[in-house]
């Protein structure tokens, strides 16, 4: 199979956090990246961030939830730089932890629009991009969670979307075959970031006690996205796990 003359990805939720340590990991291993996300200014941040390869990256204001949008951000990023071959299907949000009969309709609704229509919209606009272009083919990479395989107290609208996440990556590893289009999922579990931060000074465990978990380096689910967006389509990494070595899931509860 041809490969590209250069390799072009979209990270989205690429404003912060894992998406976008995986960005600029991305940018600094050659790629050009579009970064997406719903704030310009921490796009543009981002970017910028990645030093010399900065030049590569392209900043897109975009939410997933919305079919246009989504549109408009493989439509800009084609324009940009002439294909697609790595969707890293990241953006994501959370509900108040609060017990499931207290928690809003909105507010499930929120949660299932970003982490499981976004992922879908974008995969509906990346097959529609990598079965058409030249060469032909791409790859898919879902941000799954811990919470895909086991859920934490109270987090019902999260660890359901995350389940479904697992499903769609299934779905899109059979169904991209006939376009050379491939499929994995990470799992990720406690990266230090923003919004993992709160771990270390304790969050609910199964059994009701308040306890403080270990973190790791973002970077470490960094170098792993760049790892399986290295491969040649020929091979996938159909799901991985990337944890907080002492954070408690292998026993959880």
């Amino acid at each position: 199979m041809n490969a590209p003359s250069r390799k072009v990805a979209i990270v989205t939720g690429a404003g912060s956090g894992i998406g976008k340590a995986s960005a600029v990991a991305l940018l600094q291993a050659g790629w050009h990246v579009a970064f997406a996300g719903r704030r310009a200014d921490a796009l543009e941040q981002a970017v910028a961030s990645a030093g010399e390869a900065a030049s590569r990256g392209l900043a897109v204001p975009a939410d997933v939830s919305d079919p246009e949008s989504v549109r408009r951000l493989f439509a800009k990023t084609v324009e940009a730089f002439g294909r697609v071959d790595l969707l890293f299907n990241n953006a994501g949000v959370n509900a108040p932890g609060v017990p499931v009969e207290d928690l809003s309709v909105e507010q499930w609704k929120n949660v299932v629009d970003i982490n499981l229509t976004g992922p879908f919209l974008c995969t509906q606009e990346a097959f529609r991009v990598m079965k058409n272009q030249s060469p032909r083919g791409g790859r898919i990479i879902n941000n799954g969670s811990i919470s895909a395989h086991a859920p934490r107290p109270n987090s019902a609208p999260y660890t359901a979307t995350k389940h479904a996440i697992t499903g769609l990556t299934k779905s899109t590893s059979l169904d991209g075959r006939k376009y050379d289009i491939a499929c994995g999922q990470i799992d990720i579990g406690n990266a230090a970031t923003d919004m993992a931060s709160r771990m270390a000074n304790g969050v609910p465990q199964a059994d009701g006690r308040i306890a403080p978990e270990p973190l790791m380096d973002v970077q470490h689910v960094a170098q792993t996205i760049v790892h399986m967006a290295s491969l040649p389509l020929e091979s996938n990494v159909q799901f991985v796990t990337v944890m907080a070595t002492k954070m408690p899931f292998v026993g959880r509860g």
